[in-house]
């Protein structure tokens, strides 16, 4: 299951006990204050793993709580610390503290982490007294509680690549074709549900992340269909791939459906409107085909793309020119 939202409350650990304790030994009489102090309570860290892909598993566990730390005990023995609790989120998890509404930290990179609630302090031993006023000192101190924190994670996938287009526009086969990625495909709107990642191979040295990203329709940036839930994933692409289905079912107009997805990118957020692109007509064995391509691209301003994910037609070409604009955007 892709989960890629979800809201937990985290307790952090308790701090142990100061221990009141005083040396007792044969011989020695007045042995003095000997209580240790409390261990730490545990911290929960949260850390961005690899193989991670999903926030599944924190969606079936509301409440994370660290271990306490221990009490100390006579002898000056420290009580044992609470053992640090860890999350894994995959990379790209945005860590938001819901309750005052700002972001913690953006986990972009893998084995990035942070303390998400912090473990409390353990409370000091009546050794911690003793002064030359005070010899046989009683007190001691309790250790403190641990953060308490409600977070959102929120996750963006990190892609090299974004594929976006109308349902139905081909991004499933596409991805499938070029990587060992298997979405659901199927001939109606909305097969996708969620993003789908792969990895495309170039050669033995370099090679690409792709996402397929849900369908995108008119009122998409304002929560219309499925795309409000998955723009954000697009934010982190170097790359869009805008792909055209040139006879949609719907009946619509291909160069219509391409500027109304741009201006949804763009409301979304207005860096993605000056992000690279690359523009592909699908579907190039279909009747019809060749001539949409010629008709938008004289509209647009750059070279347009036709492929064909079924027969491979014009795959390489499209491989090319991502790998090209990839190692531009790194060089």
């Amino acid at each position: 299951m892709f989960v890629d939202r979800v809201q937990v409350k985290l307790f952090a650990g308790k701090g142990g006990d100061g221990c009141v304790s005083f040396r007792r030994e044969r011989y020695i009489p007045r042995g003095g204050p000997d209580g240790g102090d409390g261990g730490p309570g545990g911290s929960i860290v949260v850390v961005a793993a690899e193989g991670v892909d999903s926030l599944a598993a924190l969606a079936h566990r509301k409440f994370w709580k660290a271990p306490k730390g221990k009490h100390g005990s006579g002898s000056n023995r420290k009580g044992r610390s609470g053992e640090d609790l860890l999350i894994q989120v995959p990379p790209g998890t945005i860590l938001i503290d819901t309750e005052n509404d700002f972001v913690m930290k953006d986990l972009a990179n893998l084995n990035e982490r942070v303390i998400a609630a912090r473990g409390g302090k353990g409370g000091r031993g009546n050794t911690r007294f003793k002064s030359s006023t005070n010899r046989i000192p009683r007190q001691s101190t309790k250790g403190e509680e641990g953060e308490e924190r409600v977070v959102t994670f929120e996750l963006k996938v990190m892609a090299d690549v974004g594929l976006v287009g109308r349902p139905n526009a081909g991004k499933s086969t596409l991805l499938s074709r070029l990587t060992r990625a298997r979405p659901e495909i199927a001939a109606y709107p909305f097969t996708t549900k969620y993003p789908n990642l792969g990895r495309v191979q170039i050669d033995i040295s370099r090679s690409f992340v792709m996402a397929d990203i849900p369908g995108l329709i008119d009122g998409a940036h304002s929560g219309i269909g499925l795309g409000h839930e998955f723009l954000r994933h697009i934010e982190r692409a170097g790359i869009v791939v805008h792909l055209i289905e040139p006879t949609p079912t719907d009946g619509s107009d291909p160069l219509t459906n391409y500027r109304s997805i741009r201006n949804e990118l763009t409301l979304y957020n207005e860096s993605l409107g000056h992000r690279p692109e690359l523009i592909v007509v699908t579907k190039s064995e279909l009747p019809g085909a060749k001539d949409i391509h010629q008709q938008i691209q004289g509209q647009v301003k750059q070279k347009v793309f036709l492929i064909s994910a079924a027969t491979g037609s014009g795959l390489n070409e499209l491989k090319s020119a991502i790998v090209g604009l990839l190692e531009a955007g790194t060089s």
